[in-house]
């Protein structure tokens, strides 16, 4: 079965140390979470200032764990600077919310935090 993200680049940043990739495992598991929520709260809100920060704030996490939903993010981003009403990212956060849920579980399962 296949995961919904990739180690490659942190085996590579961590130089294969599983203890080291434990321990950025854990800290995405405890950063990311609520980042997200906050994320979809500022949608929610039409905060799209807050939005902008949570989405680029998340961008280097995501790259790293090779995560395919930076599109979305992008996306993300780019709806901050209109004035497109929050209805048009829907689509897109409900794809990042649901994707890092996944992610979360086979995490915590895989380094078993």
């Amino acid at each position: 079965m296949s995961k919904s993200y990739s180690v490659e680049n942190l085996r590579e940043i961590a130089g294969d140390d599983p203890e080291f990739m434990a321990i950025v495992a854990k800290t995405f598991l405890d950063e990311i979470p609520p980042d997200l929520e906050s994320l979809v709260e500022a949608i929610k809100n039409d905060n799209k200032e807050l939005a902008y920060q949570f989405a680029h704030k998340m961008k280097p996490n995501l790259e790293m764990f090779g995560i395919e939903i930076l599109k979305e993010i992008t996306g993300i981003e780019s709806w901050t600077k209109t004035s497109k009403s929050k209805s048009t990212i829907m689509p897109s956060i409900d794809k990042v919310h649901s994707t890092l849920q996944t992610v979360f579980v086979e995490l915590k399962e895989d380094f078993r935090l």
